[in-house]
């Protein structure tokens, strides 16, 4: 017996022996991962970041700054909000693998500068979102937990957070293109070095111009602006920061497509946007609007918007109903939202944007008014950038939509749009064609509002905040809880959390 036990026991340890021998190798599942390169996350970040300014525009944006309105559950448009999370976890979702990113590029021999640079520009445009949003956030502390052990990261002043993104970027520039390799996974510009480094200075241009109105920003624009080798900028439409979206990949189409009818619905064209592009004879309102269901049907179509901040009675009732008030423009709509006798929408026609050439010329129009630069007149850029929107939307809606978004020559001429008039005069007209530019990106048209009042937000009637626009977005409620007295101190030092507190660069 005492035999047998020797041997059952031997017997067992070979076996196990055996059965644990190749055990990592065999329970390691060859396709997950536990290693990844740039090229593996870039595609990851750069999507899911800007799939948010898209529903960040079609759920707040577009509506504060009324090129959109709400006819039903219409809280949102008369300003009683709760917490808006959208931006601080996705911009802390995706700054874990922009960070990734850093420490690879940066501790690989030779240092990946290509990766590096575009990570820090991605960086610093993700916190620039967060910061014009919320104001004081965790930045330089952000993201430590993993590699300093920094669970509770401090919040960074808004002063100190622009001069670290405006750094970075600059870094950016100058680091691009001194190494040699190819940047793969890049879904934004198929790997052009010299297309990264142009939104590189261009975000550092909004940003300046964001930073005017706190401190002297003349000095680094002319900078930029005066030196097109060391310091590329956007010089097209080709240069555009936008994702373009395909027709046949599900998980790569514009991310409104497959929403439901009714929630698409939900949202019409403001009277805001069809008066002022109506009294300007602006034929980009048929890019961002359709003829109302009732006008096509008289024989009359037109657009038809309705006025922001209406109760849930007076908004749903408004001209008839939803079929006197026009839809938002076809190239934004969902698969099941055409109208009677119209095919459905293609789903790769919309485009994701961080910036565009019209913006950056817009900037430049305004800066020279101003006299922070001098490299050409404020008109050449106010024209330039009415040209580029036209050119922009005219390639990007198809001849099968029937939209004719070529304007003719008196255009330009008209009162409301040729560059004349006083200083004050002329920057509106700068500030409305930038509104207009900035359609259906994010919070751009929001920041910028917020900065110079222009063109003018009215609230609705029905508001729910005693006729005053939001300025902010008030803390993540989990952050009072996750990060307390952190968050606390920035409160103290900033103001109220509330949406009617100013930010400091808005000050």
């Amino acid at each position: 017996m005492k035999k047998l036990y020797i041997a059952f026991s031997t017997f067992s340890l070979l076996f196990l022996n055996a059965c644990t021998k190749d055990f990592t190798e065999v329970n390691t599942n060859p396709n997950v991962p536990t290693k990844v390169t740039p090229n593996l996350l870039l595609s990851g970040i750069i999507k899911s970041a800007v799939n948010e300014q898209v529903g960040q525009a079609w759920g707040t944006g577009n509506l504060l700054v009324q090129y959109t309105a709400k006819i039903q559950f219409v809280n949102e448009d008369r300003y009683l909000w709760g917490e808006k999370n959208g931006i601080w976890s996705n911009v802390y979702g995706n700054m874990r693998n922009v960070q990734n990113i850093i420490d690879m590029a940066s501790t690989s021999t030779p240092v990946q500068q290509n990766y590096l640079g575009v990570a820090l520009i991605l960086k610093s445009w993700l916190f620039s979102l967060a910061t014009d949003a919320y104001g004081d956030i965790p930045y330089s502390e952000a993201i430590k937990a993993k590699t300093n052990g920094v669970y509770l990261p401090k919040y960074d002043t808004q002063e100190e957070i622009y001069n670290g993104l405006l750094a970075d970027l600059k870094k950016a520039n100058e680091i691009l293109g001194t190494s040699n390799e190819s940047i793969t996974g890049d879904i934004l510009f198929n790997g052009s070095v010299i297309k990264w480094r142009k939104l590189a200075n261009s975000l550092r241009l909004r940003l300046l111009m964001r930073l005017s109105k706190k401190k002297s920003v003349n000095a680094d624009m002319q900078t930029i602006v005066s030196n097109s080798t060391l310091y590329p900028i956007m010089t097209s439409n080709d240069d555009n920061a936008e994702m373009k979206y395909l027709a046949d990949v599900p998980a790569n189409q514009w991310p409104l497509y497959s929403s439901r009818v009714g929630s698409i619905d939900e949202i019409r064209v403001s009277k805001t946007l069809s008066d002022r592009l109506s009294a300007i004879n602006d034929p980009r309102l048929y890019v961002f609007g359709r003829p109302s269901q009732n006008s096509v049907a008289a024989g009359t179509p037109k657009i038809e918007g309705i006025p922001n901040g209406l109760g849930d009675v007076a908004a749903l009732n408004y001209n008839g109903g939803p079929q006197g008030v026009s839809r938002v423009g076809y190239s934004y709509a969902c698969l099941v939202c055409n109208d009677n006798g119209q095919a459905p929408p293609l789903p790769n026609v919309a485009r994701g944007i961080i910036m565009n050439y019209a913006e950056l010329q817009f900037i430049l129009a305004e800066a020279a008014e101003k006299g922070m630069i001098n490299t050409a007149t404020a008109e050449s850029y106010y024209m330039k950038g009415i040209q580029a929107n036209f050119a922009y939307y005219a390639a990007m809606v198809p001849a099968s939509y029937g939209i004719n978004v070529n304007p003719d020559q008196s255009y330009y001429t008209q009162p409301s749009v040729a560059y004349t008039g006083t200083i004050s005069e002329k920057l509106g007209k700068i500030a409305l064609q930038k509104w207009v530019s900035l359609f259906f990106n994010g919070l751009e048209g929001w920041f910028d509002w917020r900065r110079t009042g222009m063109p003018e937000v009215i609230p609705g009637r029905d508001n729910l905040n005693n006729n005053k626009v939001p300025v902010r977005f008030i803390y993540p409620v989990a952050e009072q809880a996750l990060n307390g007295a952190n968050r606390a101190a920035a409160v103290t030092r900033q103001g109220a959390d509330d949406i009617n507190t100013l930010i400091w660069i808005a000050k």
